[in-house]
C-alpha cells in the first residue's frame, strides 16, 4: 500500500485533510469565504473558525503575542488554557474574549462534551460563562461537535511541567487533550487543550486510554 507519510506534488502545497475530493473542495470554499469576510471588514472575527486556517497554530501564537503586549508579560512566560463555553454557535459570541480568543468548529473523538443538566454548574472565566465536562460518547457516535472554545492566554506556573507538547498541569480534574488537524493524528498535531473532567465519575487515565482527542475536521 501507499506510504501514508509520502506526499504527491500538489499535496505538499495543501493543508492536511482526510476528506474525499468533493468534501475537500467544499471545505476550501468555506475557508475562502471566511478569509474574504475577514479582509472585507479588516477586523479580527470575535470567534474564528480555526479549522479554516492554513496554519492554525500561528493564529494561536498571534493571540499569545497580543496578550503578552497587553499584560506586559514575556511571550515565553505564557501558554494556552482552554475552557468550553456554553455557546454552541459562533453567532452567540457577542464580544471579544479577554486575554485570548474564541474558536469554533472543533470535534471530539472518543468522547463528547456534556450539555444541559449533565453539564453541572456554570462558572465564569474572565467574563466568559463556561460549563460542562468530558463524558462518554453516544452509541455509534465517532465524533461529536465541541462548543465555542475560549482560548485563554495565561502565565506559566512554576509547578507545571514543560514538555514537547505543552505545559503539563498534572491536575486530576484536567485531561490534557491533544488537538490534531485530522484523524490521522501524528504529524498534524496543533496544540494541547485542557479539558475539565468530573473526577468523581472518571479519571484522567480513562480518557488517556480511550485516546480522546480534539480534531479540526471530520473525514467527510
Amino acid at each position: 500500500g501507499r506510504d501514508p507519510f509520502s506526499k504527491c506534488m500538489w499535496e505538499k502545497l495543501a493543508w492536511p485533510s482526510q476528506k474525499n475530493l468533493s468534501s475537500q473542495f467544499s471545505d476550501m470554499l468555506l475557508r475562502v469565504d471566511q478569509l474574504a469576510k475577514w479582509t472585507e471588514e479588516l477586523e479580527t472575527p470575535k470567534s474564528i473558525w480555526l479549522p479554516g486556517l492554513f496554519n492554525p497554530s500561528s493564529y494561536l501564537t498571534a493571540a499569545q503575542q497580543v496578550t503578552a503586549r497587553d499584560t506586559g508579560v514575556a511571550l515565553d512566560k505564557m501558554t494556552i488554557e482552554t475552557h468550553f463555553t456554553n455557546m454552541w454557535d459562533a453567532s452567540d459570541v457577542k464580544d471579544y474574549a479577554k486575554d485570548g480568543t474564541y474558536i469554533q468548529g472543533l470535534y471530539l473523538e472518543g468522547a463528547r462534551w456534556s450539555q444541559g443538566e449533565g453539564a453541572g454548574d456554570a462558572y465564569e472565566v474572565s467574563g466568559t460563562i463556561c460549563s460542562g465536562y468530558l463524558c462518554n460518547s453516544k452509541l455509534k457516535e465517532l465524533m461529536s461537535p465541541a462548543p465555542v472554545i475560549y482560548i485563554k492566554i495565561v502565565p506559566i506556573q512554576q509547578h507545571w511541567e514543560a514538555s514537547s507538547v505543552g505545559f503539563l498541569r498534572h491536575d486530576p480534574q484536567i485531561y490534557e487533550c491533544p488537538v490534531y488537524t485530522t484523524s490521522f493524528r501524528g504529524p498534524t498535531y496543533v496544540f494541547m487543550a485542557t479539558l475539565r473532567i468530573d473526577d468523581s465519575a472518571s479519571t484522567v487515565a480513562k480518557w488517556t486510554l480511550l485516546g480522546v482527542a480534539l480534531l479540526l475536521q471530520t473525514n467527510d
